[in-house]
């Protein structure tokens, strides 16, 4: 199984899951659910299984380790005077950090000598020979398992929820592991918080009519999104970020712009089907987009899209940091030199730029992705900057911020934004974003779509037509789901002949439309690389 969408995993291993399930009784089924998990981790990572399996046992052990301490401290705080209790809380508390220290770096530590050891290696390698230094270093070759950016984040945010208090450590071994390793989630997440999930997961609860309906329902839209759509533009962006220097700025435009249609249906797809296989075992996993794509600002879009991410930054990293004593008095400081607007964000910038740098490296060990961080963190930091200033622009100008075209200034505006920075981040390394984007700006020509160059990339007008009519079907859903209107439920509802031709004509445009066949290459899961 190379993915969600293989045929294996479609017509074979998730219907086994689902059968294997509801013949075993309730106490069994999440047993079940690990059992195939850990045989879906193995198919795709294969002996990598063991650093799933380390990072589980690890993440138990502190967990517990954690629980312990507080339970220690709390029977010492009954014995003690009300004079000793502030010591002793702090004394458990400084043990505790060093527990969750201990922890973190031991994640972020694997995660960093897996996926970032070559890159760091490499530029190494480059500042010797800059400065004449006879010294290679070898260029180790680590095998990374498929989904451990993902897993490793659930281990950490498991970590701090325990030492905050937040949830109590599970002393039942494969409830954790169920929770670290659950199939649907492991490769490309959601980016789940035990709180959230870990009930739902151990609840062994039989699946019913409405949940597999609903379940089966999401996971043809996911499919739809990602073999219809996704993997039929793949042919066109890889010729043209292969060899970007060949085109000219109007052809680079339309491949970024296939890109982060690409990402996103791509992505958006697999969280589709990740939620709707979920959904089949009535457990509700977090949803991680929001129409992004109706943005008015940078910002607001980092709050619609792979929003799991966003909020685990937020609330492990952002926070944390901007709370601290030491951004407290930098804030304190820079509100009696700069004002009260400026003063607060030279404190938040601090934190804002932790995230983007985290946020970029996440995605992968590149140049262009820490150039992809950057790039947002001063967009996102200007945005805050001039808003105040905007504001009052505007309302001189008398140009009402709520009104229609306003709005879709704004959001022609973030879309823009966002393809330019997906344009870096698909490039193969930072001097190619930085060479397609040059092509942009002093190269752009519509000619190559005037001698139909743009035919000559691996889609026909036929490609172009049927990625047009599905963008179109996406694009009415969304619409409906920005007004808080259910289609899923609304056709839920519809008399059976109805509801059953809207399964089966989608069904029918997948198998007729969808990028599979003879001559077709299979596209890897994009975000499971990362």
């Amino acid at each position: 199984m190379s993915s969600f969408f293989s045929i294996l995993y479609v017509v074979v291993f998730l219907p086994s899951v689902v059968i294997l399930y509801n013949i075993f009784p309730k106490k069994y089924r999440p047993f079940v659910l690990l059992i195939g998990s850990y045989v879906f981790f193995f198919s795709i990572s294969g002996k990598l299984l063991l650093y799933l399996l380390f990072s589980t046992l690890s993440v138990h052990h502190i967990g517990l380790w954690l629980t312990d301490l507080q339970a220690e401290r709390n029977a010492k705080l009954k014995l003690v005077e009300k004079t000793e209790k502030k010591e002793l809380k702090s004394l458990y508390q400084t043990k505790q950090r060093r527990v969750v220290l201990f922890g973190v770096l031991l994640h972020i530590g694997i995660l960093l000598v897996v996926k970032y050891t070559p890159f760091f290696m490499e530029n190494i390698n480059s500042i010797f020979a800059a400065f004449d230094v006879p010294v290679t270093l070898n260029i180790p070759k680590i095998l990374m398992p498929i989904g451990i950016s993902f897993y490793t984040l659930q281990a950490v945010s498991y970590i701090f929820d325990v030492y905050r208090e937040i949830i109590s450590a599970d002393r039942n071994m494969s409830r954790v592991a169920l929770y670290m390793g659950f199939f649907p989630t492991i490769m490309e997440g959601p980016i789940c918080r035990y709180g959230e999930t870990a009930h739902a997961l151990y609840a062994g609860e039989r699946t019913n009519y409405n949940g597999l309906t609903m379940g089966i329902q999401r996971i043809l839209y996911g499919m739809l999104k990602k073999i219809v759509v996704a993997d039929r533009l793949n042919i066109l962006i890889k010729n043209v970020f292969d060899s970007g220097n060949q085109y000219d700025g109007g052809i680079v435009a339309v491949a970024a712009i296939c890109y982060t249609v690409q990402l996103y249906m791509e992505f958006s797809g697999t969280m589709d089907l990740v939620i709707g296989t979920a959904q089949i075992f009535n457990i509700r996993l977090p949803e991680n987009f929001r129409q992004p794509f109706f943005s008015k600002s940078v910002s607001d879009f980092w709050a619609r899209w792979h929003i799991t991410l966003g909020t685990f930054f937020k609330d492990y990293i952002f926070y944390p940091l901007s709370m601290s004593k030491p951004l407290k008095k930098l804030t304190s400081k820079a509100r009696k030199h700069i004002g009260n607007h400026l003063g607060p964000l030279v404190a938040g910038a601090v934190a804002l730029f932790c995230v983007w740098l985290c946020n970029g490296l996440w995605h992968g060990a590149g140049w262009n992705y820490i150039f992809f961080g950057m790039y947002h963190f001063v967009l996102i930091l200007s945005g805050n900057i001039v808003e105040p200033y905007a504001k009052k622009l505007l309302e001189k100008l008398h140009i009402n911020r709520e009104g229609i075209a306003y709005h879709t200034f704004s959001v022609v505006r973030t879309v823009i934004l966002v393809v330019i920075g997906e344009m870096f981040f698909r490039a193969n390394g930072l001097s190619a974003g930085l060479s397609m984007f040059k092509s942009l700006i002093t190269n752009f020509s519509l000619a190559s779509f005037k001698d139909e160059t743009i035919l000559k990339l691996g889609m026909d007008i036929e490609d172009f037509i049927i990625v047009g009519i599905t963008l179109l079907i996406v694009l009415v859903i969304s619409i409906f789901k920005e007004k808080d209107i259910n289609v899923r439920e609304g056709i839920a509802k519809r008399n059976v002949v109805l509801r059953w031709g809207i399964y089966y004509a989608l069904i029918i445009f997948i198998i007729i439309f969808g990028a599979y066949g003879r001559g077709y290459v299979p596209v890897d899961p994009i975000y499971a690389n990362f």
